[in-house]
Protein backbone atom coordinates (compact mmCIF):
# COMPACT_ATOMS: atom_id res chain seq x y z
CA UNK A 1 0.00 0.00 0.00
CA UNK A 2 2.91 2.36 0.58
CA UNK A 3 4.42 1.79 -2.92
CA UNK A 4 3.04 4.12 -5.60
CA UNK A 5 2.54 2.94 -9.18
CA UNK A 6 4.57 5.31 -11.40
CA UNK A 7 2.49 4.37 -14.46
CA UNK A 8 -0.69 5.92 -13.11
CA UNK A 9 -1.33 9.41 -14.55
CA UNK A 10 -1.23 12.14 -11.88
CA UNK A 11 -4.63 13.55 -12.86
CA UNK A 12 -7.51 12.81 -15.17
CA UNK A 13 -7.09 14.06 -18.75
CA UNK A 14 -9.86 16.26 -20.12
CA UNK A 15 -10.96 15.51 -23.67
CA UNK A 16 -11.26 18.51 -25.95
CA UNK A 17 -14.77 18.68 -27.48
CA UNK A 18 -14.73 17.79 -31.17
CA UNK A 19 -11.14 16.53 -31.08
CA UNK A 20 -11.16 13.04 -32.56
CA UNK A 21 -7.45 12.81 -33.33
CA UNK A 22 -5.52 9.86 -31.87
CA UNK A 23 -3.23 12.32 -30.05
CA UNK A 24 -6.06 14.03 -28.16
CA UNK A 25 -5.03 15.16 -24.73
CA UNK A 26 -1.38 15.40 -25.80
CA UNK A 27 -1.65 18.30 -28.30
CA UNK A 28 1.10 20.86 -27.75
CA UNK A 29 -0.11 23.62 -30.08
CA UNK A 30 -0.71 24.68 -33.68
CA UNK A 31 0.42 27.47 -35.95
CA UNK A 32 2.16 30.40 -34.30
CA UNK A 33 2.73 33.71 -36.15
CA UNK A 34 5.90 35.75 -35.82
CA UNK A 35 4.73 38.91 -37.62
CA UNK A 36 6.55 42.17 -38.31
CA UNK A 37 4.67 45.17 -39.62
CA UNK A 38 5.45 45.95 -43.28
CA UNK A 39 6.34 49.54 -44.10
CA UNK A 40 7.33 49.18 -47.79
CA UNK A 41 6.93 46.75 -50.73
CA UNK A 42 3.85 44.87 -49.58
CA UNK A 43 0.47 43.90 -51.06
CA UNK A 44 -2.83 43.56 -49.21
CA UNK A 45 -4.42 40.17 -50.00
CA UNK A 46 -7.92 39.33 -48.76
CA UNK A 47 -8.61 36.14 -46.82
CA UNK A 48 -11.34 35.35 -49.32
CA UNK A 49 -8.50 34.58 -51.78
CA UNK A 50 -5.81 33.29 -49.43
CA UNK A 51 -8.30 30.89 -47.73
CA UNK A 52 -10.57 30.17 -50.68
CA UNK A 53 -12.30 26.83 -50.29
CA UNK A 54 -12.61 25.94 -54.00
CA UNK A 55 -9.43 27.27 -55.58
CA UNK A 56 -6.35 25.08 -55.82
CA UNK A 57 -3.17 26.06 -54.04
CA UNK A 58 -1.55 26.90 -57.39
CA UNK A 59 -4.46 29.20 -58.31
CA UNK A 60 -4.30 30.95 -54.91
CA UNK A 61 -0.56 31.51 -55.26
CA UNK A 62 -0.89 32.68 -58.86
CA UNK A 63 -3.70 35.09 -57.93
CA UNK A 64 -1.54 36.50 -55.13
CA UNK A 65 1.37 36.94 -57.55
CA UNK A 66 -0.80 38.73 -60.11
CA UNK A 67 -2.13 41.16 -57.50
CA UNK A 68 1.45 42.03 -56.49
CA UNK A 69 2.55 42.93 -60.03
CA UNK A 70 2.65 46.60 -61.08
CA UNK A 71 0.37 47.99 -63.75
CA UNK A 72 1.49 47.10 -67.24
CA UNK A 73 3.54 44.04 -66.25
CA UNK A 74 3.26 41.07 -68.66
CA UNK A 75 0.86 38.41 -67.37
CA UNK A 76 0.58 35.96 -70.28
CA UNK A 77 1.08 32.22 -69.99
CA UNK A 78 4.48 32.25 -71.67
CA UNK A 79 5.87 34.87 -69.26
CA UNK A 80 4.46 33.11 -66.19
CA UNK A 81 5.81 29.73 -67.34
CA UNK A 82 9.26 31.28 -67.73
CA UNK A 83 9.02 32.83 -64.26
CA UNK A 84 7.81 29.75 -62.30
CA UNK A 85 8.74 26.04 -62.46
CA UNK A 86 5.14 25.01 -63.29
CA UNK A 87 4.48 24.35 -66.96
CA UNK A 88 2.19 26.23 -69.30
CA UNK A 89 -0.61 23.67 -68.95
CA UNK A 90 -0.85 23.97 -65.15
CA UNK A 91 -0.60 27.76 -65.27
CA UNK A 92 -3.37 27.91 -67.89
CA UNK A 93 -5.59 25.74 -65.67
CA UNK A 94 -4.92 27.99 -62.66
CA UNK A 95 -5.81 31.08 -64.71
CA UNK A 96 -9.10 29.45 -65.70
CA UNK A 97 -9.86 28.81 -62.03
CA UNK A 98 -9.25 32.47 -61.21
CA UNK A 99 -11.50 33.49 -64.12
CA UNK A 100 -14.26 31.19 -62.93
CA UNK A 101 -14.29 32.77 -59.46
CA UNK A 102 -13.95 36.35 -60.72
CA UNK A 103 -10.37 37.08 -59.68
CA UNK A 104 -9.21 37.46 -63.28
CA UNK A 105 -10.75 38.98 -66.41
CA UNK A 106 -9.32 38.63 -69.91
CA UNK A 107 -10.75 40.24 -72.98
CA UNK A 108 -9.54 40.43 -76.53
CA UNK A 109 -9.35 43.96 -77.93
CA UNK A 110 -8.22 45.44 -81.20
CA UNK A 111 -5.47 48.06 -81.11
CA UNK A 112 -5.48 51.17 -83.34
CA UNK A 113 -2.89 49.37 -85.47
CA UNK A 114 -5.40 46.59 -86.20
CA UNK A 115 -3.80 43.88 -84.07
CA UNK A 116 -5.82 41.72 -81.67
CA UNK A 117 -4.31 41.50 -78.18
CA UNK A 118 -5.45 40.15 -74.83
CA UNK A 119 -5.98 42.59 -71.98
CA UNK A 120 -5.65 41.01 -68.52
CA UNK A 121 -7.33 42.51 -65.42
CA UNK A 122 -6.63 41.24 -61.90
CA UNK A 123 -9.52 41.82 -59.44
CA UNK A 124 -8.81 41.75 -55.71
CA UNK A 125 -12.53 41.77 -54.71
CA UNK A 126 -14.79 40.00 -57.23
CA UNK A 127 -17.95 40.74 -55.24
CA UNK A 128 -17.39 44.51 -55.29
CA UNK A 129 -16.58 44.34 -59.02
CA UNK A 130 -19.91 42.61 -59.71
CA UNK A 131 -21.76 45.30 -57.77
CA UNK A 132 -20.12 48.02 -59.86
CA UNK A 133 -21.16 46.32 -63.09
CA UNK A 134 -24.79 45.95 -61.87
CA UNK A 135 -24.84 42.15 -61.59
CA UNK A 136 -27.28 40.84 -58.89
CA UNK A 137 -25.56 40.01 -55.63
CA UNK A 138 -27.39 36.65 -55.42
CA UNK A 139 -25.92 35.45 -58.69
CA UNK A 140 -23.45 32.63 -58.31
CA UNK A 141 -19.76 33.48 -58.49
CA UNK A 142 -19.38 32.66 -62.15
CA UNK A 143 -16.85 35.35 -63.05
CA UNK A 144 -16.50 36.63 -66.60
CA UNK A 145 -17.18 34.45 -69.59
CA UNK A 146 -14.20 32.22 -70.38
CA UNK A 147 -12.03 33.39 -73.26
CA UNK A 148 -11.61 31.21 -76.35
CA UNK A 149 -9.35 28.21 -75.99
CA UNK A 150 -6.81 29.85 -78.29
CA UNK A 151 -5.65 32.19 -75.51
CA UNK A 152 -5.33 29.67 -72.66
CA UNK A 153 -4.27 26.50 -74.40
CA UNK A 154 -0.77 25.03 -74.61
CA UNK A 155 2.05 27.08 -76.16
CA UNK A 156 2.08 28.00 -79.80
CA UNK A 157 3.92 24.80 -80.74
CA UNK A 158 0.61 22.85 -80.75
CA UNK A 159 -1.47 25.08 -82.99
CA UNK A 160 -5.11 24.14 -83.66
CA UNK A 161 -6.32 24.33 -87.29
CA UNK A 162 -9.02 27.00 -87.72
CA UNK A 163 -11.23 27.99 -90.61
CA UNK A 164 -10.58 31.18 -92.52
CA UNK A 165 -14.18 32.40 -92.18
CA UNK A 166 -14.83 32.50 -88.44
CA UNK A 167 -11.43 32.31 -86.73
CA UNK A 168 -8.69 34.87 -86.28
CA UNK A 169 -4.99 34.27 -86.14
CA UNK A 170 -4.02 33.64 -82.50
CA UNK A 171 -1.80 36.34 -81.12
CA UNK A 172 0.57 35.92 -78.16
CA UNK A 173 -0.98 37.08 -74.93
CA UNK A 174 0.09 40.63 -74.13
CA UNK A 175 -0.47 42.93 -71.21
CA UNK A 176 -1.40 46.60 -71.38
CA UNK A 177 2.29 47.58 -71.53
CA UNK A 178 2.79 45.36 -74.61
CA UNK A 179 -0.36 46.86 -76.15
CA UNK A 180 1.05 50.36 -75.81
CA UNK A 181 4.26 49.34 -77.60
CA UNK A 182 2.29 48.15 -80.64
CA UNK A 183 0.66 51.52 -81.34
CA UNK A 184 1.91 53.48 -84.39
CA UNK A 185 3.47 56.34 -82.46
CA UNK A 186 5.56 53.88 -80.44
CA UNK A 187 6.83 51.91 -83.40
CA UNK A 188 9.15 54.63 -84.66
CA UNK A 189 11.01 54.92 -81.32
CA UNK A 190 13.78 52.44 -80.63
CA UNK A 191 14.56 51.20 -77.16
CA UNK A 192 17.74 52.75 -75.72
CA UNK A 193 20.83 50.61 -76.18
CA UNK A 194 22.39 49.03 -73.13
CA UNK A 195 25.60 50.78 -72.07
CA UNK A 196 28.87 49.05 -72.85
CA UNK A 197 30.56 47.14 -70.01
CA UNK A 198 33.36 48.89 -68.17
CA UNK A 199 36.95 48.21 -69.25
CA UNK A 200 40.15 48.30 -67.18
CA UNK A 201 42.29 51.43 -67.14
CA UNK A 202 46.09 51.66 -67.15
CA UNK A 203 48.03 52.95 -64.19
CA UNK A 204 49.77 55.68 -66.21
CA UNK A 205 48.40 58.07 -68.80
CA UNK A 206 51.11 58.14 -71.45
CA UNK A 207 49.82 59.66 -74.72
CA UNK A 208 51.85 57.25 -76.80
CA UNK A 209 50.30 54.25 -75.01
CA UNK A 210 46.75 55.43 -75.71
CA UNK A 211 47.61 56.24 -79.32
CA UNK A 212 48.98 52.73 -79.86
CA UNK A 213 45.81 51.25 -78.30
CA UNK A 214 43.54 53.37 -80.53
CA UNK A 215 45.51 52.37 -83.64
CA UNK A 216 45.18 48.69 -82.71
CA UNK A 217 41.40 48.97 -82.35
CA UNK A 218 41.03 50.89 -85.60
CA UNK A 219 42.95 48.16 -87.43
CA UNK A 220 40.88 45.22 -86.09
CA UNK A 221 38.42 45.20 -89.02
CA UNK A 222 41.32 44.37 -91.37
CA UNK A 223 41.82 41.09 -89.50
CA UNK A 224 38.12 40.38 -88.81
CA UNK A 225 35.44 42.22 -90.86
CA UNK A 226 32.89 41.80 -88.04
CA UNK A 227 34.92 44.05 -85.69
CA UNK A 228 34.29 47.38 -87.40
CA UNK A 229 34.03 49.86 -84.50
CA UNK A 230 32.61 53.35 -84.36
CA UNK A 231 34.54 56.33 -83.03
CA UNK A 232 32.59 56.29 -79.75
CA UNK A 233 33.19 52.55 -79.25
CA UNK A 234 36.91 53.00 -80.00
CA UNK A 235 37.18 55.78 -77.42
CA UNK A 236 35.46 53.57 -74.83
CA UNK A 237 37.71 50.54 -75.47
CA UNK A 238 41.04 52.40 -75.79
CA UNK A 239 41.82 52.45 -72.01
CA UNK A 240 41.25 48.67 -71.86
CA UNK A 241 43.73 47.98 -74.66
CA UNK A 242 46.18 50.45 -73.08
CA UNK A 243 45.96 48.45 -69.81
CA UNK A 244 47.02 45.32 -71.74
CA UNK A 245 49.91 47.09 -73.45
CA UNK A 246 51.04 48.48 -70.08
CA UNK A 247 51.44 44.90 -68.83
CA UNK A 248 54.09 44.04 -71.42
CA UNK A 249 51.63 42.37 -73.82
CA UNK A 250 52.59 42.81 -77.44
CA UNK A 251 50.06 44.33 -79.87
CA UNK A 252 50.00 41.06 -81.82
CA UNK A 253 49.02 39.13 -78.66
CA UNK A 254 46.27 41.65 -77.88
CA UNK A 255 44.95 41.36 -81.43
CA UNK A 256 44.88 37.55 -81.24
CA UNK A 257 43.00 37.64 -77.90
CA UNK A 258 40.35 39.98 -79.30
CA UNK A 259 39.79 38.23 -82.64
CA UNK A 260 40.06 34.55 -81.64
CA UNK A 261 37.04 32.19 -81.77
CA UNK A 262 34.53 34.65 -83.19
CA UNK A 263 31.16 33.17 -84.28
CA UNK A 264 31.01 32.59 -88.05
CA UNK A 265 27.63 34.31 -88.36
CA UNK A 266 29.03 37.55 -86.99
CA UNK A 267 28.66 39.59 -83.80
CA UNK A 268 25.64 41.81 -83.15
CA UNK A 269 27.49 44.17 -80.77
CA UNK A 270 31.24 43.84 -81.36
CA UNK A 271 32.11 46.62 -78.90
CA UNK A 272 30.34 44.79 -76.04
CA UNK A 273 32.16 41.55 -76.91
CA UNK A 274 35.54 43.29 -76.96
CA UNK A 275 34.82 45.06 -73.66
CA UNK A 276 33.99 41.72 -72.04
CA UNK A 277 37.17 40.09 -73.36
CA UNK A 278 39.36 43.00 -72.29
CA UNK A 279 37.99 42.69 -68.74
CA UNK A 280 37.66 38.91 -68.37
CA UNK A 281 41.00 37.99 -69.99
CA UNK A 282 43.12 40.81 -68.53
CA UNK A 283 46.62 39.34 -67.91
CA UNK A 284 48.38 39.81 -64.56
CA UNK A 285 51.02 42.50 -64.11
CA UNK A 286 54.53 41.56 -65.25
CA UNK A 287 56.92 40.18 -62.60
CA UNK A 288 59.05 42.64 -60.68
CA UNK A 289 62.51 43.20 -62.09
CA UNK A 290 65.17 45.03 -60.09
CA UNK A 291 66.71 47.96 -61.96
CA UNK A 292 69.97 47.04 -63.62
CA UNK A 293 73.09 48.62 -62.09
CA UNK A 294 75.92 50.35 -63.90
CA UNK A 295 77.99 48.02 -66.08
CA UNK A 296 81.35 47.03 -64.63
CA UNK A 297 84.36 49.06 -65.79
CA UNK A 298 86.73 47.03 -67.93
CA UNK A 299 90.39 47.46 -67.06
CA UNK A 300 93.51 46.35 -68.91
CA UNK A 301 97.16 45.96 -67.94
CA UNK A 302 99.51 48.09 -70.07
CA UNK A 303 103.05 49.50 -69.95
CA UNK A 304 103.68 53.13 -69.06
CA UNK A 305 105.10 55.17 -71.90
CA UNK A 306 107.26 57.12 -69.44
CA UNK A 307 108.80 54.57 -67.08
CA UNK A 308 107.85 51.34 -68.86
CA UNK A 309 106.24 49.98 -65.71
CA UNK A 310 103.12 47.89 -65.89
CA UNK A 311 99.89 49.37 -64.53
CA UNK A 312 96.14 48.68 -64.81
CA UNK A 313 93.89 51.34 -66.34
CA UNK A 314 90.35 51.44 -67.80
CA UNK A 315 89.80 50.92 -71.51
CA UNK A 316 90.14 53.40 -73.10
CA UNK A 317 92.39 55.14 -70.60
CA UNK A 318 95.67 56.96 -70.04
CA UNK A 319 98.97 55.62 -71.40
CA UNK A 320 101.08 56.73 -68.42
CA UNK A 321 101.03 55.53 -64.84
CA UNK A 322 99.95 57.74 -62.01
CA UNK A 323 103.49 58.78 -61.01
CA UNK A 324 104.40 59.82 -64.56
CA UNK A 325 101.18 61.76 -64.92
CA UNK A 326 101.88 63.57 -61.64
CA UNK A 327 105.40 64.52 -62.74
CA UNK A 328 104.10 65.82 -66.07
CA UNK A 329 101.46 67.96 -64.32
CA UNK A 330 104.09 69.39 -61.90
CA UNK A 331 106.46 70.17 -64.76
CA UNK A 332 103.78 72.10 -66.56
Amino acid sequence: MGTQNPNVPPRAQVRIPGDKSPNRGRRTGGLVHDNTRHTARFTVIGNHLAQHGELSLLAIGLGTHLQSLPKGAPADIRTLAARFPEGATRIAAALRELETHGYLRRERVRTPAGRIVTRTTSCNQPTAARHRTGEPASAPDRGPAPVPALTVGPPATTATPVTAVTAVTPEPQRSEACEERTQPEARGTRAPRKPLPDVPHPGCSVPGLFQAAADLLADLHRHSPHLLLSAADTAHLTPGVAAWLERDVTPAAVRRALTADLPPEGVRRPAALLAHRLTAQLPPPPPFRAPAGAPPVETKVRNCDGCDRGFRAPVPGPDRCRDCRTECEEAV
